[in-house]
């Protein structure tokens, strides 16, 4: 953390709402892209993220400087996806939804793709959305770690802070969940 996130800290913890806004601000889009790959749908995340920010705001008293705020935050995020994720899923069991309601889902996974050659673009679409189904087949604690290392570039160490775990119970679902994606898009492996 550097020294003005300390402050901001300090005076959001002190009832400061601007001070709390410039936190938003620090992190917000981390946030939601953490989220939209969590929960594999855009409009879910943005669900979640108000969320996640009204819990901050009421957890803020409680941290303490004995980790990295972004740390602290990431575990909130994390909770609050499992969360909305099993609430969802009793929710489509119930309901009859689509379990894959999103075509655009896998559009969080891969870089947009500006290539002019629309066949190019087609098998770009295409593995996005097979990359969302294999992302879907991981358990939820294996999604954490393998979206929080490949596409948040945590350390291991950190995610294992942010999860409340041991850094080998972080290896074991890293290595499942690698696993389990190169088994699933083992077709499209070149």
């Amino acid at each position: 953390m550097d020294e003005r996130e300390i402050r901001l800290i300090k005076r959001a913890q002190e009832g400061d709402g601007a001070a709390f806004e410039a936190l938003v601000q620090m992190h917000d889009r981390q946030v939601l892209k953490l989220a939209r790959q969590m929960l594999n749908n855009v409009e879910d995340a943005q669900d979640v993220y108000q969320e996640i920010f009204f819990k901050v705001f009421r957890s803020l008293p409680s941290f303490r400087f004995e980790s990295e705020f972004a740390t602290w935050l990431y575990r909130i995020v994390i909770n609050q996806c499992l969360n909305y994720r099993q609430w969802r899923s009793r929710r489509r069991f119930l309901s009859f939804d689509s379990p894959h309601e999103d075509e655009e889902a896998g559009a969080n996974y891969l870089p947009p793709d500006k290539s002019p050659d629309p066949e190019k673009a087609a098998l770009n679409q295409e593995l996005r959305r097979e990359i969302a189904l294999a992302m879907e087949s991981l358990s939820d604690k294996q999604r954490a770690v393998f979206v929080l290392r490949h596409f948040h570039d945590q350390k291991l160490q950190d995610i294992a802070k942010t999860l409340g775990c041991a850094e080998g119970t972080v290896k074991n679902y890293l290595f499942r969940a690698t696993q389990r994606m190169q088994e699933k898009l083992r077709e499209y492996k070149s």
